[in-house]
């Protein structure tokens, strides 16, 4: 018989694992996860803000990462420097901030091991009720957004010609990454964050047709790979959030060797 912890930690992995993938897709259609890992990074200075600020620390993860997006959209106006030069600075600035702040809170309240790799071992009812009710929201706003989204992915001058409103959609979408950091925080940690986002994404896009079957069979891979990321750190006694990220790479490989083969025929 399955021990409570491990259906916890399988239950919560599996809804962020659903979470994740429709976001994940955007991401690597638009080119974006080195955009996902800035939006992690900050996680870990939203913690020591929440802790310092003695509120929720996912409260506190959600406003700096939002803040930290928002800070990406006013930098990019100008255009004066490249995207992935602002994302590399913002990235860096906002982890070096987390580690100083988290230094200043000391070892009794920052498990900063825990935030850093994730430990989906020791997740709680609470965290569930975080996890299902916040990805109730995140779902609802994801379908809502995603027909604007898709066209601002496939070509934004177009779609804002026909209409659409691409600065909500993107803010929104940005909002929704921030929303989903904050959750998988517990999974997979704040520095794996970015693979669990576009793994499985990448690994299902071989074998989609559509977008939306596209974000179906992300939802599948990613879940088959919390769950296999699950049983190894529990028969291997390894961490967690790794373990998870070395099953969503191996299931990333085989879909790479069979989609490559497939296009070989």
């Amino acid at each position: 018989m399955l021990d409570d912890f491990l259906i916890k930690a399988a239950v919560a992995g599996i809804g962020v694992a659903v979470i994740a993938a429709p976001l994940g897709c955007f991401i690597v259609w638009r080119q974006m996860a080195y955009f996902g890992a800035t939006i992690a990074h900050s996680g870990l200075l939203g913690v020591a803000a929440g802790l310092l600020l003695a509120i929720d620390p996912i409260i506190g993860v959600i406003a700096v990462a939002l803040a930290v997006a928002a800070i990406l959209t006013l930098l990019q106006r100008p255009a004066t420097l490249p995207q992935d030069t602002i994302l590399g600075i913002l990235a860096h600035v906002a982890l070096a901030g987390g580690l100083i702040a988290s230094s200043a809170l000391g070892g009794n309240r920052f498990d900063l091991m825990g935030y850093l790799f994730g430990d989906i071992l020791t997740v709680s009812d609470r965290d569930l009720l975080w996890i299902y009710g916040g990805g109730a929201v995140i779902l609802a706003v994801t379908v809502w957004i995603w027909r604007p989204l898709l066209a601002l992915s496939v070509h934004e001058e177009l779609a804002r010609a026909e209409g659409v409103n691409a600065a909500r959609t993107n803010a929104l979408f940005m909002a929704l990454l921030a929303f989903t950091v904050a959750l998988a925080m517990k999974l997979v940690g704040i520095l794996l964050i970015a693979s669990l986002l576009v793994i499985p994404a990448a690994a299902a896009r071989p074998f989609s047709s559509t977008p939306e079957q596209m974000a179906a069979i992300a939802a599948v891979i990613a879940a088959l790979g919390v769950a296999g990321g699950i049983a190894a750190s529990f028969w291997l006694d390894t961490p967690a959030g790794p373990a998870i990220v070395l099953a969503l790479a191996l299931i990333f490989i085989m879909s790479f060797v069979r989609g490559g083969l497939g296009a070989g025929r």
